[in-house]
């Protein structure tokens, strides 16, 4: 049995007529000559904010074993050892929702240990860099290159009252401080800017025995990923996936150390 695929486009309405929906309707009736679709049908929606609109479906969502995500628009009894981020992501990226988000606060809250410096590349809404802050981070730099999410992530820090932790900054690594080093990297973007990263040497700002979560990586560019790792001699010590995306915690050696094997499993 064949699998059906649903398409929903939003159209604006002008004069009480779609605009774009003549051209749709003589485009499919051309392609259901070669394929058999069925045709469109049309409805109009009443007015809604729908930059708020997505809130009703975002609820308080468990990650891991204590974290605890809540949107500042519920309510939540938190149980004594929970570790509660209290979010508005508004239009950034980080919401706990997608896979690559949980698989980072996941490896936080596993490798994070307190008094750690933690550096959060491409920060979005700020989730990790105030979750590395409630795990023990004795200081956590978020920087983001999108001036929205440096305005929604400082929001949210101080929603979440670690201010005298989190520093929220424009802009991405290479940093404006470039001998300061930091205990662990947080990197959830895309494998490609990952590379790029590890190649103009991001890893320099890693202490040694510092780790690195590196997420954001379809499991299809995961081994691109792992090549940059090696060429800059790092050591992976964990893999997680969910769906089709993975995460690597990675370790830099101590200079004179020996490297063990990692296995992907």
């Amino acid at each position: 049995m064949g699998s059906s695929l649903t398409v929903k486009v939003y159209l604006p309405c002008e004069n009480g007529q779609a605009v774009g929906q003549q051209e749709i309707e003589q485009a499919l009736w051309h392609l259901s000559q070669l394929y058999p679709i069925p045709a469109p049908r049309f409805r109009r929606l009443s007015e809604e904010d729908w930059a708020h609109a997505w809130k009703k479906h975002y609820h308080v969502l468990r990650i891991g074993r204590r974290i605890v995500v809540k949107p500042s628009w519920q309510t939540y009894t938190p149980r004594p050892d929970d570790v509660v981020i209290e979010l508005d992501p508004g239009m950034a990226f980080g919401t706990g929702l997608h896979p690559s988000t949980r698989l980072c606060l996941i490896a936080l809250e596993k490798h994070l240990r307190p008094g750690m410096r933690v550096l959060d590349v491409g920060t979005g809404s700020g989730i990790l860099a105030i979750a590395a802050a409630r795990l023990g981070a004795s200081s956590v730099l978020a920087l983001d290159i999108d001036p929205l999410a440096v305005k929604v992530a400082r929001a949210n820090v101080a929603t979440n009252q670690v201010e005298h932790l989190v520093s929220v900054e424009p802009g991405s690594w290479p940093i404006a401080e470039p001998h300061r080093t930091f205990d662990l990297l947080l990197v959830n973007i895309l494998a490609e800017t990952i590379v790029e990263l590890l190649h103009k040497g991001l890893l320099r700002c890693l202490r040694e025995a510092g780790l690195l979560v590196a997420s954001g990586i379809i499991n299809s560019q995961e081994a691109r990923v792992v090549e940059a790792l090696g060429a800059q001699g790092v050591g992976l010590v964990e893999r997680l996936q969910e769906e089709d995306w993975v995460a690597l915690v990675a370790i830099k050696p101590q200079i004179g150390a020996e490297l063990g094997s990692f296995q992907r499993g």
